[in-house]
């Protein structure tokens, strides 16, 4: 059965999205800690459905977008999904997208301030939906970047449009091309998010400016270190009463209005996005990318890059389709294959 088809209204397990609303804010958490908070198809329908309730109750002032755990607040897709599902149904990642920017403009177009706690890793889609919310606040301990060009695909659903708005030209192309972590203090000085906050402890110290051992020590929970949020929290409230005591209407008004670049960037380029990204599932980059991912290894890049030097294909999985079997009188056969695929038989 397809996620598509249409008596499958969900699929979502109730608790991957979870919503409360306490004193006029909203809180919408990303709840799949196992898997890093990274977002499966049915998910999306369920996150959008929650930024829609909070976007339509009067009672809600201030949106709070996070994810549960310590150590993720988004990591994007699920590869596993994207791996088992896509690279064998390219035309349903078009129908995936669909679900994709249905979600990120539930963020753009909910009238209502939306901060990004960062409670942890900002991946790929996940620094996507940051880049949506209006305002971000980041743990120390938070890493933010993209993988695209490493795991098979292109960050053109929110990336690619909405990064040089952000931290300019050079930085965006050093994110999309690079994909190596910005740490937060990076990211804050970059512009990348609001405001950065200690989140690792020693005890009952907190740690300013921690080092990546450190971080590494509270989150694996080792020689007294942990992670805390209750400066996260703090932040996060701060600015959330501050927001609450604006005109609703203004407010709703001037996201709208400073939404311009962003919204003309993404309605430019989404739909071209869209169309292409589902082609690119029928490639051998996705398919090697996104099943290196799952294997744990390195994906076999220089393999392809020196293939299509020598002239073979660099686009599809057993080349061409330009064999033709002389036994059988198979035709279009992929150029890499030795034996007939119809009839078994040596190709000469």
């Amino acid at each position: 059965m397809s996620f598509f088809d249409p008596e499958v209204r969900s699929g979502a397990a109730p608790e991957d999205v979870l919503y409360r609303k306490e004193g006029g804010v909203a809180t919408i958490t990303l709840n799949r800690p196992k898997a890093l908070n990274a977002y499966a198809t049915p998910t999306l329908r369920e996150l959008a459905r929650a930024f829609q309730q909070a976007a339509w109750d009067d009672g809600v002032a201030v949106i709070v977008f996070t994810g549960a755990g310590e150590r993720a607040f988004c990591t994007g897709g699920d590869v596993k999904e994207y791996e088992e599902v896509y690279t064998r149904r390219p035309r349903d990642y078009w129908k995936y997208m669909g679900l994709f920017r249905a979600y990120l403009e539930s963020i753009l177009n909910n009238g209502k301030v939306t901060i990004a706690r960062l409670n942890g890793m900002t991946v790929g889609g996940g620094n996507e939906s940051h880049l949506a919310c209006d305002l971000s606040v980041a743990a120390e301990h938070a890493r933010l970047f993209q993988v695209g060009t490493g795991v098979g695909s292109v960050a053109c659903g929110g990336a690619t449009q909405w990064l040089p708005l952000a931290v300019g030209d050079r930085r965006a192309r050093e994110m999309l091309f690079l994909n190596e972590p910005v740490p937060a203090r990076k990211a804050l000085e970059w512009g990348l998010v609001n405001q950065v906050v200690p989140s690792v402890r020693q005890g009952d110290r907190w740690v300013e400016s921690a080092s990546p051992e450190e971080i590494e020590k509270a989150l694996a929970g080792r020689d007294g270190y942990r992670i805390d949020f209750a400066k996260l929290d703090e932040a996060v409230q701060a600015l959330a009463t501050k927001l609450a005591e604006k005109f609703p209407e203004c407010t709703r008004y001037t996201k709208q209005q400073v939404n311009y670049w962003k919204e003309l960037a993404w309605h430019q380029t989404i739909g071209h996005a869209r169309d292409w990204l589902s082609l690119h599932f029928a490639c051998v980059e996705p398919f090697e990318g996104m099943r290196a991912f799952v294997e744990k290894r390195k994906p076999r890049v220089r393999q392809l890059r020196e293939k299509a030097a020598l002239g073979g294909s660099s686009e599809l999985l057993w080349g061409a389709n330009a064999r033709r079997c002389a036994a059988c009188g198979a035709r279009d056969l992929p150029a890499d294959f030795k034996f007939c695929g119809v009839c078994g038989s040596l190709l000469s």
